[in-house]
């Protein structure tokens, strides 16, 4: 991780990384965290493999849903990682996505409590990163994680 271009995310989510990896490639089990509450998700295309398109939509009031993000999936290894950007989207078009262009890794690691969980999120530049850091990149996405964790970790607990 170069600290100048990108940032991260790393936790313990007590939940097997199967169930892990079902929650971020079943449409289904994605739309319950992916976005952080209460706004809701609706999984438009989720074509988990490189060169599959990655495209949801949100909602705040459940009725309208608008546009979050149109990707494109580059590396998917089951069980250990996804890699998607959204500088090319779903048609495999280069884009100019707002806020910021990205490209995020999602590893998912063995751990003795369950899934070693890191995310990195790499920017073209300085200026890329900081301001996604600016618009809440540790809130956004550390809500997201919290979601999923509380997703898996119930579930496995059933």
């Amino acid at each position: 991780m170069n600290p100048d271009l990108d940032l991260g995310l790393e936790r313990i989510i007590r939940a097997p990384r199967a169930t892990v990896w079902s929650a971020w490639t079943d449409p289904a089990r994605l739309a319950q965290w992916w976005i952080p509450a209460p706004t809701r998700c609706q999984v438009d295309r989720l074509d988990a493999r490189p060169g599959g398109a990655f495209v949801t939509r949100m909602s705040d009031d459940g009725a309208e849903f608008v546009p979050h993000l149109d990707a494109c999936f580059l590396a998917v290894d089951e069980l250990e990682r996804i890699v998607f950007t959204n500088a090319v989207d779903s048609s495999w078009r280069p884009a100019n996505p707002a806020p910021v262009a990205m490209t995020a890794t999602i590893t998912f690691g063995e751990h003795p409590d369950g899934t070693d969980y890191r995310l990195v999120i790499r920017h073209a530049d300085p200026h890329a990163r900081a301001l996604h850091g600016k618009l809440g990149f540790a809130e956004g996405w550390g809500t997201v994680a919290a979601q999923l964790a509380t997703f898996v970790e119930q579930e496995a607990a059933r």
